[in-house]
């Protein structure tokens, strides 16, 4: 994928004032401007009047601009079309149904999509629009946008592992991602879905069938589809911690199973089938593979352990898992990385995707999926363990060396220079709530791939940042970038209090990446307050000397950590 360089310090339409994102591949601006107001009318002859992308308009503009487009024949128009081959974009592939153009005219709005989608993405477009430069609302630019994205698939990592939100929530999150132009999510769920085939599995309150039908429903009017990703055979404590199932455990831990025993693979493909019924009109199926260290390798099955046969069990698996879903009409996505060796790649259906593709990626392994015709998604976690709140600004890590920070991660992930190898067919923003993240603290960083995603390069990530902040929030609230700032500082500086020692509590691990082997377990602690000498209330100060650097900036971070507050709280009500 080629970038699609920024023409200067801001997008034509940024310096005009407006806010839109992601940013449009081809701005064509004149020099005046267009008001829309109650004596606009709405035509759209060839498009069902209670469709999404028409109900989407009509609510904008009644909610939030309180407008109501007239009836008739005559006077200035919003048209809106569906035309296949209107913008030709060179793709030959599925990104041809998600363009547009939109034309803006003293006395006509033109919106036409290729299909359904593109004319759905071209509303979005139009509604941030017509927020407007910043000092008037419902001002249009004179001009032309032609739209369509560089990549297909633009994944979000939903992570319910530790917690469940409501589908009220869930359906507020495909909202947004609609505004986004993010099309895909990859949904894990764990315990968090009832398993109708194995109900023990589903934690109390888990989605139903019937649930995930209609979210799924929602999403898909929307052109998003919710691809149920299973933890599987790998990080599987969630099935293998109950009982009936401890027969299956690799080498009695219940973190994978054994891959090689039949059993184990019904189970996981019973929990493959019950989630396709619950996903129907879905095309994908993330079969997870992450992190399968051991490979299911155990004392009953395959040996010796060693790379050869961790690498065969993994391929063998995956084989299966695409046999398997292929029957359900499901593409699989897998974590093409360890155990796999590059030598095997060719053994792995060619129809596959490989959900990793990052810079930091054996080139070997690359070259292998290339060959084979696997195609891959880039990949950017926009956090990973640390707590609280995502590292998105530059910052010094806990080694004392800087770090970008992961808004240019996305930059470098999606701006693929020419001959960096792999051929990307989408984008996957990552995110885990297991270091007790509230989902509403990634948005930025889905933002931020929303835009790598369908225009890598075409803005400045600080113009990406700002106009998020604009788009989300409002304009209404203008010092969001400085407050995401210090609530990563404060997050940073929580984190460095503590000391990592080896667990009294916890046994040790039962392995790493490396192989199987006993690993000591780190708890985050801190020394406990001195006691005085019960013979003469001696008292020796604990802290002083080993947590001298925090108690002397405590102080600080506290005055720092209260106004923070009062400034999250004024934000509040603007937002």
């Amino acid at each position: 994928m080629s970038a699609l360089p920024a023409k200067g310090v801001v997008t034509e339409l940024r310096a005009r004032g407006y806010a839109v994102l992601p940013t449009p591949r081809c701005v064509e601006l004149g020099g005046g401007g267009v008001r829309l107001g109650g004596d606009w009318r709405l035509e759209a002859a060839d498009v069902p009047v209670d469709g999404v992308a028409v109900r989407t308009l009509l609510d904008g503009l009644r909610d939030e601009h309180g407008l109501q487009l007239r009836g008739g024949r005559r006077g200035k128009a919003i048209r809106l079309a569906i035309r296949p081959g209107a913008v030709e974009t060179g793709t030959g592939d599925p990104r041809d149904q998600q363009a547009y153009r939109l034309e803006v005219a003293a006395d006509r709005i033109e919106l036409v999509g290729n299909a359904a989608a593109g004319l759905f993405y071209g509303v979005h477009t139009l509604l941030q629009l017509l927020e407007g430069d910043g000092r008037h609302r419902l001002l249009l630019p004179e001009g032309t946008i032609t739209d369509w994205p560089e990549y297909q698939l633009r994944f979000v990592h939903w992570d319910t592992k530790h917690h469940q939100d409501r589908l009220e929530t869930l359906k507020r999150f495909l909202d947004w991602m609609a505004r986004f132009k993010l099309n895909m999510v990859s949904f894990e769920l764990e315990d968090k879905f009832e398993y109708p085939t194995h109900p023990i599995i589903g934690a109390p309150g888990a989605f139903t069938t019937r649930q995930m039908q209609k979210l799924v429903r929602y999403g898909l009017e929307r052109h998003i589809q919710i691809v149920p990703n299973v933890q599987a055979p790998a990080h599987m404590c969630y099935v293998l911690k109950h009982e009936e199932f401890a027969h299956l455990r690799c080498d009695g831990s219940n973190y994978q199973i054994c891959m090689d025993e039949p059993e184990a693979r019904k189970l996981i493909f019973d929990m493959y089938d019950d989630l396709c019924q619950a996903t129907q009109g879905v095309d994908l199926f993330h079969v997870s593979t992450d992190e399968v260290y051991y490979a299911g390798i155990c004392e009953k099955y395959r040996k010796p352990y060693n790379p050869t046969n961790r690498s065969l069990t993994w391929v063998d698996f995956v084989q299966a898992a695409h046999e398997h879903l292929s029957k359900n009409g499901r593409r699989i996505i897998i974590w093409v990385e360890y155990p796999v060796l590059a030598e095997h790649v060719e053994m792995l259906p060619p129809g596959i995707i490989d959900g990793i593709l990052s810079p930091g990626k054996d080139p070997a392994m690359v070259a292998a999926c290339d060959a084979r015709g696997i195609r891959q998604l880039a990949y950017c976690p926009i956090q990973g363990e640390e707590k609280l709140f995502p590292n998105y600004f530059s910052h010094v890590g806990r080694d004392g060396r800087r770090q970008p920070g992961r808004l240019a991660d996305t930059v470098e992930v999606t701006c693929r220079p020419s001959g960096a190898g792999g051929n990307p067919i989408g984008t996957f923003v990552a995110g885990w709530d297991d270091a007790g993240l509230h989902n509403e603290t990634f948005w930025l960083g889905w933002a931020a791939m929303a835009q790598g995603g369908w225009a890598p390069g075409a803005a400045p990530i600080e113009q990406t940042v700002a106009e998020f902040t604009e788009i989300f929030y409002g304009r209404g609230v203008s010092d969001m970038v400085e407050l995401y700032r210090q609530m990563q500082d404060q997050a940073r500086f929580w984190e460095s209090s503590w000391d990592r020692r080896p667990s009294r509590v916890r046994g040790p691990g039962y392995g790493y990446s490396g192989g199987k082997r006993p690993v000591t377990r780190s708890d985050w602690t801190l020394l406990p307050p001195a006691l005085p000498d019960p013979r003469d209330l001696a008292c020796q100060p604990a802290w002083q000397g080993r947590y001298e650097r925090l108690l002397a900036e405590a102080p600080g971070k506290l005055r720092e950590n209260d106004q923070l507050l009062a400034r999250l709280h004024a934000s509040l009500v603007r937002a």
